[in-house]
C-alpha cells in the first residue's frame, strides 16, 4: 500500500460523504451501566451508534467495512466483534430478540473464522494490508480484536449457555497471554511489564486505547472462566498502566501511542474522548484513583480552548511528517 493510495483513501472517507468504515468508528464515546463482577448487563461501553451502523453486509447479515479504493469492500474482525456487542447491549436493554439474533450472527462468524497463525495460535485474522507505521500484510492480528471477540463471545456463552461461543472464547485467549515472537500479541518489555500490542509492528508502540479494550476482554475471559493466568494477565497489565499512565500525558492533550520519533503522536479528538470513556471506566473495574485522576486532567485538557487548538495543530503536521 503505497503513501498515495493511503492518502487518496483519508481523503475520500474524510472529505466525501460517502459511506465508509470511519462512520463506524468515531462513534461518541459513552461508558455503559456494566458490572465488574459479572457478564449479563452491558459491555463498558454502550457502542449505541455502532449498532446503527448501514455499510454493507454479506449473503449471511454479518457487516463489511467499504475500505474504498484499492482495499475495497472487507470483513473487519474487529468491527464484527464490536457491532455484535452493541447489538447485544440492545438486547439487554430491550429484550428485542432481533438484537440478540444480529449478536449471534456476528458471533457464529467469529467461532467460525477464529484460524492458527503460522505458530498455531488461533487468532482473527485481517485478510487486507494496512498501515500503521510500517505496511502490516494480510493476515495481521492484534490484541484488540482478540479481546473484543472475547468480550462478544463471552457474554453470549453466559446468556445462552452455548458452549460453542466459550470454547472459541478459550482459544482465542491463547494469543493475548503468548509472547509476539511466538505468534501472540503479548509483549513483555526489558522492564518485565506486561502489554498487549493492537499492532504487531518492529517496534512496540503500546497503543492505550487497543490496550485497554484488549484488557476488557481478559477481564471478561477471567469473569468466565475465573482462571488463574487470566486474573494474573489481568492484575499485570494493570500494573503497567499504573506504572506508565504518566507518559500518555503531553501536557496538554492526552497521546495515542508511545511510538518512537521525533515528534510525540498526540490523540484525534475522537481517541482524546476516548481515552477519558476508558479512564473512568478503568477507575470502575479496578477501584484504582490514578484512572480517575487522568480521566480528570484528559477532561480538562479537552475543554481548554488553547489546548485543543495546539494538539489539533501538532496532529497536522504529525500527519504530515510521518503518514
Amino acid at each position: 500500500m503505497s503513501k498515495l493510495r493511503y492518502w487518496k483513501r483519508i481523503l475520500r472517507a474524510y472529505l466525501t460523504k460517502t459511506p465508509s468504515y470511519l462512520d463506524f468508528w468515531h462513534e461518541r464515546p459513552e461508558e455503559g451501566n456494566f458490572s465488574a463482577y459479572n457478564l449479563s448487563g452491558e459491555y463498558y461501553m454502550t457502542f449505541s451508534d455502532k449498532a446503527d451502523y448501514a455499510g454493507p453486509r454479506d449473503s449471511h447479515g454479518v457487516i463489511l467495512f467499504d475500505y474504498l479504493g484499492d482495499i475495497g469492500v472487507r470483513y473487519n474482525p474487529l468491527a464484527i466483534a464490536q457491532y455484535g456487542i452493541a447489538r447485544l447491549n440492545s438486547y439487554v436493554k430491550t429484550k428485542n430478540e432481533t438484537h440478540l439474533k444480529e449478536a449471534r450472527i456476528h458471533a457464529d462468524w467469529l467461532v467460525n473464522n477464529l484460524f492458527d497463525n503460522s505458530k498455531g495460535i488461533p487468532v482473527w485474522k485481517h485478510n487486507f494490508s494496512w498501515r500503521y507505521k510500517e505496511v502490516l500484510k494480510p493476515g495481521w492480528y492484534s490484541a484488540l480484536s482478540q479481546g473484543a471477540g472475547i468480550s462478544l463471545l463471552a457474554r453470549l456463552g453466559v446468556m445462552s449457555g452455548d458452549k460453542e461461543y466459550v470454547s472459541a472464547a478459550k482459544k482465542a485467549f491463547v494469543a493475548l497471554d503468548t509472547d509476539i515472537e511466538n505468534g501472540g500479541v503479548k509483549c513483555v518489555d526489558s522492564n518485565g511489564f506486561v502489554w498487549l500490542e493492537e499492532y504487531i509492528v518492529s517496534a512496540p508502540t503500546h497503543i492505550l486505547n487497543g490496550f485497554i479494550w484488549a484488557l476488557w476482554g481478559v477481564k471478561d475471559y477471567w469473569i468466565l472462566t475465573n482462571e488463574p493466568r487470566a486474573g494474573a494477565l489481568f492484575g499485570e497489565c494493570i500494573e503497567t498502566l499504573k506504572k506508565h499512565l504518566h507518559l500518555y500525558d503531553a501536557g496538554f492533550w492526552s497521546l495515542y501511542d508511545l511510538s518512537k520519533q521525533s515528534m510525540l503522536m498526540v490523540a484525534s479528538p475522537f481517541y482524546h474522548r476516548l481515552h477519558i470513556v476508558q479512564m473512568n471506566i478503568m477507575e470502575h473495574l479496578t477501584g484504582e484513583n490514578i484512572f480517575g485522576e487522568y480521566g480528570v486532567r484528559f477532561e480538562k485538557y479537552g475543554k481548554n480552548l488553547w489546548k485543543r487548538i495546539l494538539a489539533f495543530s501538532y496532529k497536522a503536521v504529525f500527519k504530515l511528517l510521518y503518514f
